[in-house]
């Protein structure tokens, strides 16, 4: 847990302090944020704010795990966790990295052609597809001495479900589907000043949580309950990524509340979505996924609704969507919209802690 602490200092105070000069840089560089016509007219003054803030806290992130082993290393954990980076580690930065990858080349198109057409949907869900292919052989791949991959061969809620084992291809499929999905749901909410980023601390933190959780019950440990412990790879590891995923985010958070002096853009909000879909699988927790990341279940069905409802009946349910746009059109002030939806978001986490620490409870004699 220490090592997750520090990682979660490290990444903060990296953040806190590079964002506002990435800013600067990059309104040097002229990496304005475009701004679409239909969107609301108070978003015409976001036009020009710095974007790809993300890269801040995508290395933060992957500075901030590189310390955490470092602390990791002279502490007591070191006796029951592999020495030195895992597989596990390798799949979750990767999955950032990679998916913060697509986002890059969507905002460089961005601001190089001064419109918000960037890169096509159909570039991007080819490139997802990609990444969640490579990195889902990656996880289903390369067991560690116990026998245990980043993934699993069987769907999960708060564990693995012994009775829905859907073969490799089908895990890989499974992975794929949690990676596209989660990359477009965070991307879908990064609409509003700091929502994605407050949410996306939420739903971290809460995975941080729960790796220590599985860390303090994990079966790796000799002394551990066989009835209650938890078969998660590394769930140390998890934790440290997740806390160092989430220091970054709260020092970015400064810089990016209302009015944001930089724009993570689709560098970060496609880089957290992988993160936070690699947390679900190495966690054991795909199915728990909808109800901890709620807030944007809800806003990427806001999505999908707007979208049938049109096509089928040419009517729109929402003003506009994704639905934070439409509280707009109705008249919320922009700080209104975004403390509420990270209330909602907070509610979702909770649920999901409880389901997670309740299941937990019902297994104890």
């Amino acid at each position: 847990m220490i090592s997750s602490v520090a990682a979660a200092a490290v990444a903060f105070v990296f953040a806190l302090l590079c964002t506002p000069f990435a800013a600067r840089t990059l309104v040097k560089l002229r990496a304005g944020q475009p701004i679409r016509d239909v969107n609301p007219e108070a978003h015409q003054v976001k036009r020009g704010t710095p974007t790809m803030g993300g890269l801040v806290f995508v290395i933060g992130t992957v500075l901030a795990y590189m310390v955490g082993h470092l602390v990791m290393n002279v502490l007591p954990d070191a006796q029951i966790v592999p020495p030195g980076p895992t597989m596990t580690g390798f799949v979750l930065l990767g999955l950032m990295v990679f998916c913060g990858g697509i986002g890059f080349v969507d905002d460089f198109l961005k601001v190089t052609k001064k419109n918000t057409a960037g890169l096509s949907g159909r570039w991007k869900l080819v490139l997802q597809l990609a990444v969640g292919t490579g990195f889902g052989v990656v996880a289903l791949g390369f067991p560690s001495t116990a026998g245990l991959s980043v993934g699993s061969t069987r769907l999960s809620f708060v564990r693995e479900i012994s009775w829905l084992d859907v073969g490799t291809v089908g895990a890989v499929v499974v992975f794929i589907a949690i990676v596209m999905a989660s990359t477009n749901a965070v991307n879908l909410t990064d609409g509003l000043d700091g929502l994605a980023t407050g949410t996306s601390i939420v739903v971290l933190s809460a995975y941080g949580l729960i790796s220590f959780w599985q860390y303090q019950h994990w079966c790796a440990d000799p002394a551990a309950n066989a009835a209650i412990c938890y078969e998660a790879r590394d769930p140390l590891e998890t934790a440290l990524v997740a806390g160092a995923a989430a220091g970054a985010l709260l020092g970015f958070l400064w810089w990016n509340t209302s009015p944001a002096r930089i724009i993570m853009g689709d560098t970060g909000s496609m880089a957290l979505g992988g993160l936070i879909a690699g947390e679900a699988v190495a966690t054991r927790t795909v199915l728990l996924l909808p109800i901890l990341a709620g807030l944007f279940v809800i806003i990427t069905m806001s999505r999908i609704i707007q979208y049938t409802s049109y096509k089928t009946t040419k009517r729109r349910v929402f003003r506009l969507s994704p639905l934070h746009h439409h509280f707009e059109m109705v008249g919320w002030h922009e700080v209104t919209i975004v403390t509420r939806f990270w209330i909602i978001a907070g509610a979702g986490v909770v649920a999901a802690l409880g389901l997670f620490y309740g299941e937990f409870l019902g297994r104890l004699p």
